[in-house]
């Protein structure tokens, strides 16, 4: 029973001066760390604050994905096939994200590298999802992004520091929490491991497109520069943060049978609407969603064009409807009388006979 106290601190009994002093100083140190913020829940709350902050994506008018443009990198899911490797068959659409647990960032430093990530399927644009096409060989911002050009995704929110997308071979000890393949990661320094390009999502035209423009919000591959390997979302393995169920990233090209990049390796580069401030184009409501502002106005000039169509074959149905036409049938085929040799023949006989008599 040495050293256990049975009896309160207003008892005065045995060390009670001590306990006194000692329950002030305590209470005079947590006063101090509330008043400069560096309680732990505290710092919690200050995390998911940073984490969740609404971010604001770019704008494009020409359909283009440029450097300096903010966007978010949307797997749109899929339930095509996936069972057939033993995996479910249903996947709802993520977004790629920073994974920073508050209560692990409250005890260390935010700027410790690096950090994990995952696939929210909270597809919003926020502090943990925005990403800043950043260059990397010295192309000046607003310029156009073409395909199987390197440049680098870098985190639009600098509350933890400037962090990239890095990738690199996986090891024994460096790889993937769950399924043990290439481990895709947030880098605070830029290398060759955080260099990236956009490849045309169709292997029979691939080739024909390199060097052209990248198109924003509509399918395309996101292929590592140094492994040669495609960004990918595994949804079969689930990984429980603090945001909720979330999916593991990372870079592995599959393959269909037809040798084709199947859809966990799709993506999409998302950007604002620009007919709805603050609104990503994956929220439009319509089937127009998927497609940039180019392709929404062509689709509608072709929409256009196809009615001026129809209204004119209709108006060609109306006229020759209103014409009397006599009908012959010779041989079991109904034909125009203007149209039979007889008819012609007769007509060529008339002036002759009549010529005789006279």
């Amino acid at each position: 029973m040495a050293g256990i106290r049975t009896y309160g601190r207003h008892v005065r009994v045995g060390n009670w001066s001590e306990d006194v002093v000692l329950d002030e100083e305590m209470l005079k140190d947590f006063l101090e760390k509330k008043e400069k913020g560096e309680l732990v829940f505290q710092k919690t709350n200050l995390v998911k604050q940073n984490m969740l902050k609404k971010i604001d994506l770019t704008v494009t008018t020409d359909g283009w994905l440029h450097f300096g443009d903010v966007v978010i990198l949307v797997n749109p899911g899929g339930d095509q096939g996936e069972h057939s490797l033993g995996w479910q068959t249903k996947r709802d659409a993520a977004a790629v994200s920073m994974h920073l647990d508050p209560s692990s960032a409250a005890m260390s430093s935010l700027t410790q590298t690096p950090r994990e990530v995952t696939a929210t399927r909270a597809v919003e644009s926020c502090g943990r999802t925005a990403f800043v096409v950043t260059s990397v060989d010295g192309t000046p911002e607003g310029e156009t992004v073409k395909y199987n050009q390197s440049f680098a995704f870098r985190l639009k929110d600098a509350f933890a520091g400037e962090l990239y997308l890095a990738s690199d071979q996986r090891t024994f000890l460096k790889c993937a929490r769950r399924s043990r393949l290439q481990e895709v990661s947030l880098s605070s320094h830029t290398s060759f491991f955080t260099c990236w390009q956009v490849v045309y999502l169709d292997p029979q035209e691939r080739m024909e497109n390199e060097g052209l423009p990248v198109p924003v919000n509509k399918k395309v591959l996101i292929t590592h520069c140094k492994t040669n390997q495609c960004l990918a979302v595994l949804g079969n393995y689930v990984l429980w943060t603090a945001y909720g169920k979330e999916y593991e990233v990372v870079a592995q090209t599959f393959l269909d049978s037809h040798k084709a990049e199947r859809e966990m390796n799709h993506w999409l580069l998302v950007t604002a609407d620009p007919a709805v401030q603050g609104q990503a184009m994956t929220d439009r409501p319509h089937a127009m969603a998927a497609m940039s502002a180019t392709e929404d106005s062509q689709h509608r000039g072709t929409e256009g064009g196809a009615e001026e169509e129809q209204n004119i074959g209709r108006e060609q149905l109306t006229l020759c409807s209103s014409r009397p036409v006599t009908l012959l049938s010779v041989r079991h085929k109904t034909l125009p009388r203007s149209a039979t040799s007889e008819d012609t023949a007769g007509q060529e006989r008339k002036p002759s006979a009549l010529t005789g008599r006279g």
